[in-house]
């Protein structure tokens, strides 16, 4: 059979699970429902399946795929996808496909080039969103003075502050409002690739504009217009990269999303350095030099190996297979990878069926499944905006002119704030996933809450103490150093892998558009807060959110670190009562009993009963069996 049509969608495969998919049931002893997993099985689909019948099925596949001639590939692909730890006893193996095996434990870095390409193309383009973010910042200080809205000083209004936090809002009202949600359709037809260019050129057009705007309604039209990039793009570029990068290392490649915004943030507050003195320009020049790193992003992500997983959704299996081969670093690899996609699509499409557009988004609510990673993910997106770090990404320059400091002081302050909340990105590369989502923002929520109470409360120290602004600087440092490793790159990561395959772009598009809904209220209600809190309410309003936010952390959002894409199906489908329940009435427990109690021995019942093993279990393994040089 050739390729499948496009048009097909995923028909191809629901066609398909009436036959294999039936055949992979009857080898199985047991099957776990994807909609009500009591039992928190995680299970493998290939699991349990005779090796008569596994063959058989990947014959069947290789033949509607036809891709015929790689029939011994896929086979040898099967047997190892069917249990990872135990590819050493394949004997069909060669002993190149081994050591690569071997390597992915041993050296789970050792990745493609186009891999890489990849992940620093999708770096790209989250300082694209940085650099966006901060421009305003800068620009604060003087586009209202210049198109006559002050909103500080003798002449400012509370209408005029009302002005400012709406053209501040823009990008947000837009990207949620339209930009994120214009991705699924954009997805569905141009694929990854050309949704994230479509996005690079708003974001590239949109800044020019707004840098020769003559009114703050014209200001106002552009920083729309960015929106509509910023939201497609903020909803596309981490499931390219969730769907690109292999599950040991995805989070911590897929969080590269977060690392490389607060660069672009760092580097925005470059700019509005850099052109402080250059006179009544300097807010256009703030704005306008946003679309140095929307060029290379436009250029260079046709470079870029098309998601496997899109081609699959196709039916352009012989793609996804070329992709895979690109990905990975043998095409054993890319074989199994390929086939063990397959096989769990079939699950999860015997569940979903066929749909639209709008059955999609209906489907985020009634789908228990899919239910339950919307949920999880409206949390983290959420929690993203409660914990005040925008407060500090928008208007740091505000704050700290108000703390009085001089406008130049308010920009190095500013710029110390994105170098930090830089640096401090980097230790999530080495922890989201040894130590894993869940942990990191269960961690670092109390410290935000304490370190942005303690920055309010330094407002009291007298003004004209050195210690006044030196203190308020300090605890805002530190909340950021707090806020990178955690509550930084987690929602964004989070959210590109916790919908199935065919929900994927619509549960983004609403992951996104919850966060930068939530980012514009902020924007346009922050400027009358302070004007009616002060800043020590409005820290401390912020500081209580931070509370909030960790318990509703706690009750809804399930672990998701080193599990394949596929596997987080058997995750969510264990029902939310069962999950609260458990960190109630276990983990709860156990945590007074390990940290306030010192039980160093206090054991902890898991939630979760992998069938197939967790990635450090096959470490274990395969450095206990492994023959080769350890470094």
């Amino acid at each position: 059979m050739a390729d499948y049509s496009e048009k097909e969608d995923l028909k191809h495969i629901e066609a398909d699970s009436g036959s294999e998919g039936h055949e992979v049931e009857r080898g199985r002893q047991q099957s776990v429902s994807l909609n009500n997993n009591v039992s928190a099985r995680i299970q493998n689909p290939l699991a349990g399946i005779p090796r008569s019948t596994l063959f058989h099925n990947v014959e069947e596949f290789a033949r509607d795929a036809n891709m015929t001639e790689h029939i011994p590939l896929f086979k040898r692909g099967a047997l190892v996808a069917q249990n990872p730890p135990a590819f050493e006893s394949v004997e069909e193996l060669e002993d190149g496909e081994r050591e690569a095996l071997r390597n992915e434990v041993l050296h789970k870095w050792r990745q493609p080039r186009s891999l890489y390409l990849t992940v620093i193309l999708c770096s790209v383009g989250a300082a694209v969103q940085g650099w966006d973010q901060t421009g305003s910042n800068g620009a604060n200080l003087s586009w209202p003075d210049a198109f006559g809205v002050p909103d500080s000083g003798p002449n400012s209004t509370a209408y005029n502050g009302w002005i400012v936090g709406v053209v501040n809002s823009g990008p947000y009202i837009a990207s949620a409002g339209l930009g994120c949600w214009i991705s699924d359709p954009l997805n569905n037809y141009f694929g990854r690739r050309g949704t994230i260019f479509f996005a690079a050129v708003f974001c590239f057009v949109s800044v020019i504009g707004s840098a020769f705007s003559q009114t703050w309604q014209q200001l106002f039209i552009t920083r729309l217009l960015l929106g509509v990039g910023m939201g497609a793009k903020a909803s596309t570029v981490p499931i390219f990269a969730a769907e690109n990068c292999p599950a040991a290392i995805r989070g911590g490649l897929v969080m590269s999303w977060q690392m490389w915004t607060a660069f672009g943030i760092f580097l925005g507050f470059c700019a509005n350095l850099a052109v402080y003195n250059v006179g009544a320009i300097a807010w256009r020049l703030q704005l306008g030099s946003a679309f140095i790193p929307a060029v290379p992003l436009m250029i260079g992500v046709f470079f870029c190996p098309e998601s496997p997983r899109w081609y699959i959704k196709k039916g352009r299996y012989h793609d996804a297979f070329k992709s895979l081969c690109r990905l990975r670093n043998t095409p054993l690899q890319a074989a199994r990878d390929l086939y063990y996609i397959h096989a769990q699509i079939l699950e999860e499409t015997a569940i979903i069926g066929r749909n639209n557009y709008i059955s999609r988004f209906t489907e985020l609510f009634t789908i228990p499944r899919v239910r339950r990673a919307t949920l999880a993910s409206f949390v983290v997106m959420l929690a993203q905006q409660m914990c005040g770090i925008n407060i500090i990404a928008f208007y740091s320059s505000t704050i700290f002119v108000q703390a009085g400091a001089s406008t130049l002081t308010a920009l190095f302050a500013s710029w110390g704030f994105g170098l930090v909340n830089f640096v401090f990105a980097w230790p999530a590369v080495f922890t989201i996933d040894t130590y894993g989502r869940r942990t990191l923002l269960l961690f670092t929520f109390p410290n935000m809450a304490w370190t942005l109470l303690a920055a309010g409360f330094c407002f009291y120290i007298p003004i004209s103490s050195k210690a006044h602004l030196g203190m308020i600087a300090f605890f805002v440092f530190v909340f950021a150093a707090f806020y990178s490793p955690g509550e930084g790159p987690v929602p964004f990561t989070y959210s590109a892998e916790v919908f199935p395959l065919s929900h994927r772009e619509v549960g983004m598009a609403w992951a996104v558009a919850t966060c930068l809904f939530w980012a514009a209220v902020l924007s346009i209600t922050f400027p009358r807060i302070l004007q009616v809190f002060g800043v020590v309410g409005a820290f401390g309003f912020y500081a209580g959110l931070n509370v909030i936010a960790l318990v509703m952390i706690f009750l809804w959002v399930p672990e998701t670190k080193q599990r394949t894409l596929e596997e987080l199906d058997y995750v969510f489908a264990v029902p939310t009562r069962t999950h609260m329940h458990y960190q109630l009435t276990k983990a709860l427990p156990w945590w007074f009993k390990r940290y306030v109690l010192f039980r160093k021995g206090a054991p902890l019942e898991p939630l979760y009963k992998f069938d197939s093993p967790l990635y450090e279990d096959m470490d274990k393994e395969v450095r206990r069996a492994s023959v080769a040089p350890q470094h």
